[in-house]
């Protein structure tokens, strides 16, 4: 049986990510601050085997030593192997880096930078007794390579999780059963995350326009497509090859 845990399943990307993988009988473990009913029907359609951790991820420490703890108990059962995906994101404030909430800010740091990096940790000490195939996808963004004015947290917490990714793709294969990773941006995808950039005013926000004409122009792909790329990617034999990706080019 192979594993799959996905962060942020309760909508967006995470609940299409999720949906897709029960429809693939996977074991899937998925974690949000609330439980999505079209995962768990999914996964009921299915039989699949699905658990459902109602946590908050900007404690990712308590999260991370439940994660390590379960994984431990069950390491005789995943003999197919074991795939993270780290999903979950918050905005973290928009406007510039002074006028931003100093609690928003920390909130999404330690959702899109802290949680993934000791949820990764957690899962590799958990699995390193595995040879069968461990691999984590952490999902990035174009603002982890872009900057754009006026949305510091989230661009700054990208651009950490990729080179994250780069060193720990290093450390990983130097191990004889090394996981394989990467940092990969799914594109740009029609989500709360976007709907709430185009309610920031251009004061704020000074690429707000260019989000409106995305969606104006239906540019914006949906959280299905996006998640079948991001699949699709890592099932492929060279996943992890280049620790920092964008889906788009596959």
């Amino acid at each position: 049986m192979e594993l799959f845990i996905v962060t942020g399943a309760s909508r967006g990307l995470g609940a299409a990510l999720a949906c897709a993988l029960a429809a693939q009988g996977r074991f899937l473990l998925t974690m949000s601050r609330s439980p999505a009913a079209e995962v768990a029907a999914a996964a009921k359609a299915t039989d699949t085997r699905h658990e459902h951790w109602s946590v908050d991820l900007s404690h990712g420490e308590a999260v991370a030593a439940r994660l390590e703890e379960w994984l431990r108990g069950h390491h005789a059962t995943f003999t197919g192997g074991a795939t993270l995906i780290n999903n979950a994101g918050a905005l973290g404030g928009v406007g510039p880096v002074e006028s931003v909430d100093p609690a928003v800010a920390m909130a999404g740091l330690r959702i899109d930078l802290e949680a993934p990096i000791l949820l990764t940790a957690a899962f590799l000490r958990a699995t390193s007794g595995y040879t069968a195939r461990r691999r984590v996808l952490q999902v990035s963004s174009g603002a982890g390579r872009n900057a754009y004015a006026g949305w510091p947290v989230y661009c700054a917490a990208k651009a950490g999780l990729d080179h994250f990714t780069r060193v720990l793709a290093l450390d990983e294969a130097r191990k004889p059963h090394g996981a394989r990773v990467a940092s990969v941006a799914p594109g740009v995808i029609d989500t709360a995350m976007q709907a709430q950039l185009r309610d920031c005013t251009e004061a704020a926000f000074p690429q707000v326009k260019r989000f409106f004409d995305l969606k104006k122009d239906g540019q914006l792909a949906t959280p299905e497509a996006a998640a079948k790329r991001l699949l699709a990617l890592i099932d492929r034999p060279d996943f992890g090859a280049e620790p920092v990706a964008d889906a788009r080019g596959t």
